[in-house]
């Protein structure tokens, strides 16, 4: 890392190193937790989950290091409101909603306009891409290992640090029994796959155990990881969190575990869910990655 980076990691962790991030760059998964809202979750206009994810940033990212946001709905308006405050790192999310499948392999599609460069004009001080990766069929010369390699380039003449977030999937055909059994080996191939396109910061999905971990942490060659939630509920992530961490990873990056039951379109409803439910849940995973509270 150069400089400028290390100054980015710094940002988005706790005083004691740890990376701790609220995700809330979610625009589809965040309208689904709006569950209560007339009409249900598709009749929530941009400008409720605007709200929303503003209510978000204030009740809740503001109590973390970081906070991960989109440029789509969130940005620049948290910024220009004076909603985000300064102790809270601001990380941008570049990847846009969904992905296109190209011969049975998914692709990330970018949020239009947004550079290195953008991520900086709305107050960035990190930024996040998404890639999705089959490290059995793709390699660092594939379209997406060539993509990976181009962003972090890009980004880091920027000055820029970028989290290279990897998820792995199920490809068609291929049997539940078969994606489970090879999971921790694509979350470890994907870690080091894009270890050796140059990703400095690393996102992954937690491979299942103890021994999954130490082989993502040997497969990363000494690029920090952070767990990501995936839609578990609190309690299992915070043991997900405590595993990880014990084995080499290097901290968190929390959203649905904290906050999907908290997203009343109601916004005094959200605010009292938020500050009541969500927020002593951020205490409790801060205390866990530091390593002052064991994972469950």
């Amino acid at each position: 890392m150069n400089t400028l980076e290390r100054r980015g990691l710094a940002a988005i962790s706790t005083p004691a190193g740890r990376m701790l991030i609220v995700a809330a760059d979610q625009r589809n998964g965040m309208k689904q937790a709006m569950t209560d809202a007339p009409g249900g979750p598709g009749a929530i206009s941009i400008g409720e989950l605007a709200a929303a994810k503003a209510d978000l940033v204030r009740h809740l990212g503001n109590n973390a290091p970081a906070i991960l946001l989109d440029p789509e709905v969130a940005l620049p308006a948290v910024v220009d409101d004076g909603v985000l405050t300064g102790n809270t790192a601001l990380v941008v999310g570049m990847d846009a909603s969904g992905y296109e499948t190209v011969d049975g392999l998914r692709y990330t599609r970018y949020v239009d306009g947004v550079t290195p460069r953008r991520v900086r004009e709305l107050g960035g001080d990190v930024a996040k891409m998404l890639w999705y990766l089959r490290p059995d069929r793709q390699d660092g010369r594939s379209r997406a290992g060539v993509e990976m390699r181009d962003l972090i380039e890009a980004c880091t003449g920027e000055g820029l640090l970028l989290i290279v977030e990897i998820l792995t999937y199920r490809l068609e055909g291929e049997s539940e029994q078969e994606y489970a059994a090879a999971f921790p080996d694509l979350v470890a191939g994907g870690a080091r796959l894009a270890a050796e396109c140059g990703a400095k910061v690393l996102k992954l999905q937690y491979p299942g155990s103890a021994e999954g971990c130490a082989a993502v942490t040997a497969a990363a060659g000494g690029v920090p990881w952070a767990v990501l939630s995936a839609g578990v509920d609190h309690e299992t992530f915070l043991g997900q969190v405590g595993t990880a961490m014990a084995n080499g990873a290097g901290g968190a990056m929390a959203g649905r575990s904290l906050w999907k039951d908290s997203l009343s379109i109601s916004a005094d409803l959200r605010a009292d869910y938020l500050t009541k439910r969500a927020l002593p849940r951020l205490s409790e995973l801060r205390e866990v990655v530091d390593g002052m509270l064991p994972g469950r």
